[in-house]
């Protein structure tokens, strides 16, 4: 299955993004090819920017708040789980901890760092980061594989905290909701969304072979789905099949 997410407002539209990238960037880091470790740093660059909004640090903190306020409440549940309740609400708060310990802006270490600002200036312009443009960064690469990873761990710890907190926060999101089935009839689906609830964001689950891609769009009172055929090198093209999806409201 093919999963797509939808979000609802900006601030989960910017969580996903850092999600995406910060998922690039450890894959990247694990490798050990020179040019994994300049994408690498390519990605760390993308995720500073993303971050670089003025409120995200107060956001995700007062998310994180707001999330520790809701479980509080399931404490002496007879049907919750207290060690799983308490590990969770303890990730929650050492989360909020780390981020309210970071001075300064969000990746300050690394925008300070006047070389690995060097290389930001020059990574956007097409071919801008030829040993000829930047000597010591080109030795930078030849170095022994496990040099530079250790390089790019100590320049990404300054986000980690950042990382941690929207993978848990994301994670919290994804688990509230219920999958259920749905069918879309002649290609679309309209459902008309719950009063009273703030949904956040909308997953949805299509088989791969049926060569379909989704086009969504949702507000605070109905969400709608799209089915456009997917075929290889080729436009979109709207389907008209009756088709059944696995669809899934979190909030």
């Amino acid at each position: 299955m093919i999963l797509y997410e939808y979000p609802f407002n900006e601030r989960i539209r910017t969580y996903l993004r850092l999600e995406h990238l910060f998922r690039r960037l450890a894959l990247l880091m694990s490798r050990e090819h020179p040019v994994d470790h300049h994408h690498a740093l390519a990605t760390l660059f993308e995720a500073l920017d993303v971050a670089a909004r003025a409120d995200l640090k107060s956001d995700v903190m007062k998310d994180l708040e707001r999330q520790k306020g809701v479980l509080a409440a399931y404490r002496g549940n007879p049907n919750i789980s207290e060690a799983a309740l308490e590990q969770v609400i303890g990730q929650l708060e050492s989360g909020f901890n780390a981020l309210n310990d970071m001075g300064g802006k969000i990746g300050q270490s690394i925008t300070d760092n006047d070389w690995l600002m060097g290389i930001r200036s020059r990574i956007g312009i097409p071919g801008g980061t030829c040993e000829f443009d930047l000597p010591g960064y080109h030795a930078w690469q030849q170095l022994e594989p496990a040099r530079r990873q250790a390089d790019l761990a100590r320049w990404v710890s300054s986000i980690t905290p950042l990382a941690e907190s929207v993978r848990l926060l994301l994670k919290l999101l994804r688990d509230s909701g219920a999958p259920q089935k749905v069918a879309a009839t002649a290609g679309q689906l309209q459902q008309n969304l719950p009063q009273g609830r703030n949904f956040l964001l909308l997953r949805l689950r299509i088989d791969p072979s049926l060569n379909l891609v989704p086009e969504i769009s949702a507000n605070r009172l109905m969400a709608s789905v799209r089915l456009m055929k997917h075929e290889p090198a080729e436009r979109l093209q709207p389907s008209t099949d009756d088709v059944t999806f696995e669809l899934t409201l979190c909030a």
